[in-house]
């Protein structure tokens, strides 16, 4: 499975032609503290599990970065596991260095429904094309530290072969 997961959900026994795509945008399956059905998590649980601060969440709630998130009749937030699979990919999309205002844009398509695929599609190929830019250049980086350690090294074999003649 990839970081964008879809599902062929089955309409019936002989439908798989039929069948519809659900962009559910979630890392691959991982373990969740609770099976779902059960996943009614306090925004304290979700800063333990997800080692963000409760200002992001809260944040990104404000900004539209998440969905409507579940309250309880005090008024709290209760997130599900499919919250805390959006908040793994968000994750994934700040490493790549995406822009705030992209992955904003990026939610809302997801909002939208199917018909912003293509939308979609376009806004992660973007992304990913900037994430191998700075793959070659971090790579070219690494070449340069691996001369210099090198010299380095071969510098201080050289001279602690001159200071043991």
């Amino acid at each position: 499975m990839t970081v964008m997961q879809t599902t062929a959900e089955t309409l019936a026994p002989n439908a798989t032609s039929n069948a519809t795509r659900t962009d559910i945008c979630s890392a691959p399956p991982r373990c969740h503290p609770r099976p779902d059905g059960q996943d009614r998590y306090t925004i304290s649980e979700v800063v333990a599990f997800t080692g963000l601060t409760a200002h992001t969440l809260r944040w990104y709630e404000r900004i539209g970065l998440m969905s409507h998130i579940d309250r309880s009749h005090t008024g709290q937030r209760r997130y599900s596991n499919r919250d805390l699979d959006w908040l793994d990919f968000v994750g994934k999309l700040r490493l790549t260095g995406m822009p705030v205002a992209d992955m904003v844009r990026y939610a809302e398509l997801v909002r939208e429904g199917e018909s912003t695929y293509l939308d979609r599609r376009e806004l992660l190929e973007s992304t990913r094309r900037d994430v191998l830019t700075r793959i070659a250049e971090l790579q070219d980086t690494l070449a340069v530290l691996d001369r210099k350690i090198s010299f380095y090294g071969d510098t201080g074999r050289t001279r602690e072969g001159e200071r043991n003649r």
